[in-house]
């Protein structure tokens, strides 16, 4: 896998040491020396960070939502082609720069922007108001996992928030979780969020006889184990013969395991759905 593509399905947004396990040292390093990727403090960040910083300068406006989350050094859903950039309420946008970014209309206090970007509880419930469920969990996930977002900030912020919006942001800081490793395991966790029949905890801890475990989403009622199966894991035998040692271990101790792939759920997200919906049936 080449290093661009690397970096878009880990997020948007990696360490040198992510990005290398995802593909090779010698792809990364090709494509930050012709340009393809670029440092940012100690990540590795897509070249769009650059010009949505642009985009906001431009617009005399801030940086936002999934624009915002991206220089907070979270991971994403999808890295944002568009700058997302949130202007004052009164001001005239020209219909083509309007088309050309993800224009936002708010009057932000003082404490909701932070040198040109919007707070990272600001940004956290901006996305939780606009975006898909999967799609904003994923950056309250990766918000909390970065430390620089408490979930019972997100949740006092939440219950502030009025009007339209707010069921939303209370859904999204509900369900919140720092323990998910990745967007891949966020957006697998939303889906399964569909089914109120499952109730699924990140990174549960599961005793077999051999081995404690740390599965991505464990149903312990229904002694369901969903993995989120990503090829970043598997770059060596010896990491191939650990699953299998894993998921034996599971099996002999009674947990169904069920494997999805990071093309299932970012890409085909009803087949995982489908999946899921016979699972179900059988537990009824």
């Amino acid at each position: 896998m080449d290093a661009v593509h690397a970096l878009e399905t880990l997020g948007g947004v990696a360490t040198m040491r992510e990005l290398v396990a995802a593909t090779s040292r010698r792809r990364v390093r090709h494509a930050i020396e012709v340009g393809t990727i670029e440092r940012s403090g100690r990540m590795l960040v897509l070249p769009a960070l650059e010009a949505h910083r642009r985009a906001a300068t431009d617009l005399s406006g801030v940086r936002s939502h999934l624009s915002a989350a991206q220089h907070w050094g979270w991971k994403v859903k999808s890295p944002p082609p568009k700058a997302w950039v949130s202007v004052g309420r009164h001001r005239k946008i020209p219909a083509l720069q309007r088309r050309r970014h993800h224009v936002v209309y708010a009057d932000l206090g003082a404490g909701e922007v932070i040198g040109g970007v919007t707070s990272p509880l600001r940004t956290v419930l901006d996305c939780a108001k606009r975006l898909p469920f999967d799609e904003a969990l994923a950056v309250a996930d990766s918000a909390l996992r970065s430390g620089l977002v408490e979930a019972e900030e997100l949740l006092r912020g939440a219950a502030k928030v009025r009007g339209r919006g707010r069921r939303e942001c209370l859904r999204v800081a509900q369900h919140a979780s720092g323990l998910a490793a990745n967007p891949f395991e966020s957006v697998l966790r939303a889906i399964i969020l569909e089914f109120p029949e499952l109730e699924v905890e990140p990174q549960g801890e599961v005793v077999t006889h051999s081995l404690v475990l740390h599965p991505d989403l464990v149903d312990r009622d229904h002694r369901f184990v969903f993995e989120a199966d990503s090829f970043e894991f598997h770059t060596s035998k010896r990491a191939h013969d650990l699953d299998c040692e894993r998921f034996t271990a599971l099996a002999l101790a009674g947990w169904l395991v069920i494997r999805f792939s990071w093309e299932q759920v970012m890409l085909r997200p009803e087949y995982v759905r489908e999946v899921i919906t016979r699972l179900v049936r059988k537990i009824a």
